[in-house]
């Protein structure tokens, strides 16, 4: 058999622990699968002291990572600590530089410094990679990276934060409001303390970002997604939803156009009956449209210490197996001095139109002054909905406006004309319908 392959865990975490038991349990049924044993040899933490309920007597400790990543007995340095700069960025840098396979769950990093550690990695020869960065346990980065070679993806789109998602979910099954559902979700684990990363929709542009990279061969560019987050979604934006056959979920999208990519992330209105409208809870879910393949689906645990180590093994076993010689993969799907340079597509028509939904005063001349509005904008309307509450005028009412596909900018010049017209009670709620090839 040949020679053991020597890891090092830098971060103990949920993920770490998760991975070091793995490992630990499945020690004789990986050498069988992948021809040589799979041995941790050097760990790194903050915590020398905590309990972890590991047995951690037989391999050597690093306080500091970038350490252990240049002076441990290792082939593969595995990043688990988290951030888009140091220690995260120094240690992979360094062990990428004394020709140390690197696997990484850090989608914040790959973001931030993606194409210049892939090239690092490229120009010594060893491997960089990430399925666990991007959708948890499901492994789309392989299949992008790998199986769908010679295909050209037009779009990838899909939920990818479980934290979002089950927050809408929960409010679409149980009639509960966001705040609540998004403390129970902080009770449950599946949001942090402090959710903003995850509910503003950065955690997911992140995501999209490395996505954008592998599906169309640019340059990582996480500053030109559009972000928009699920905080002014109201209980009565999922019953209108509802209403007209849509559920709304929190989307990353990217696309080729004639004029570059657009990569953009916000709710998003999807038929009831589409697959990734049935994607609920926690679960993370990636479409890919090729013009070969045609549309695929892959969906699973996005999140969690066994789903993300689940990940993270599968990549440590692809090293496991692989030969001296063998030609590997390029990170980032093509080599990385071959991305080419991020190219934003020019704002065009948005195929699915928009959901408006205005608060009004109930007063005479308000609809006629809103489709006056749309017209001046060169908006089309597919529907023109008003929901009033019988018996109590003095109530301002629910006008709710569906559009045929417009330009962003036409929506909201009439949004911001409507709103300067003074009839107004509130902010105008603004959600995008995104059309899927079942509807």
């Amino acid at each position: 058999m040949t020679d053991a392959l020597k890891i090092g865990i830098a971060g103990l975490g949920t993920v770490g622990a998760a991975l070091f038991r793995a490992i630990s349990t499945r020690h004789n049924s990986l050498a069988e699968i992948c021809g040589r044993e799979i041995i941790i040899t050097a760990v790194s933490a903050r915590d020398r002291t905590r309990d972890r309920g590991l047995d951690l007597d037989s391999v050597a400790w690093f306080d500091d990572p970038a350490a252990m990543a240049r002076e441990a007995d290792i082939d593969v340095f595995v990043e688990l600590i988290g951030g888009d700069g140091d220690p995260a960025h120094a240690a992979v840098l360094a062990a990428l530089g004394r020709g140390r396979h690197v696997v990484t769950a850090n989608k914040a990093m790959l973001a931030k410094h993606g194409v210049e550690l892939a090239r690092l990695a490229e120009s010594n020869g060893v491997l960089l990679n990430f399925e666990a960065a991007v959708a948890g346990g499901i492994p789309v980065i392989k299949a992008m990276r790998e199986s769908l070679t010679g295909n050209s993806i037009q779009r990838i789109y899909g939920i990818l934060n479980g934290t979002c998602n089950y927050i809408l979910t929960r409010m679409q099954r149980d009639n509960m409001g966001f705040a609540e559902c998004l403390s129970e979700a902080q009770r449950l684990g599946y949001a942090e303390a402090d959710p903003a990363f995850d509910i503003e929709g950065n955690d997911t542009a992140h995501k999209l970002a490395i996505l954008t990279s592998l599906a169309f061969g640019t340059e990582i560019a996480s500053d030109e997604v559009y972000v928009e987050g699920i905080t002014n979604i109201s209980i009565d934006d999922i019953h209108a939803a509802d209403e007209l056959g849509y559920r709304i979920k929190l989307l990353g999208v990217a696309q080729r156009t004639a004029s570059g990519i657009e990569q953009r992330v916000h709710p998003t209105m999807v038929p009831k009956g589409s697959m990734i409208a049935q994607v609920e809870g926690v679960t993370n879910a990636v479409t890919i449209e090729a013009d070969i393949l045609g549309e695929l689906m892959l969906s699973g645990p996005g999140a969690g210490g066994d789903a993300t180590a689940s990940a993270v093994l599968g990549d440590v076993a692809d090293i496991a197996k692989s030969r001296p010689g063998h030609q590997h993969a390029p990170a980032l799907g093509r080599p990385a001095t071959q991305l080419e340079p991020y190219r934003r597509a020019r704002m065009q028509s948005h195929e699915g139109g928009y959901f408006i939904s205005l608060k009004v005063e109930d007063r005479a001349g308000v609809f006629a002054s809103i489709a006056t509005r749309m017209a001046e904008n060169a908006i089309s309307l597919e529907s023109i909905v008003q929901r009033a509450r019988p018996g109590r005028a003095a109530v301002p009412q629910t006008v709710i406006l569906v559009t045929h596909a417009t330009m962003e900018s036409n929506v909201r010049a009439a949004v911001d004309a409507i709103k300067a017209e003074g009839y107004l009670a509130g902010e105008p709620q603004v959600i995008r319908i995104e059309r899927t090839r079942e509807s």
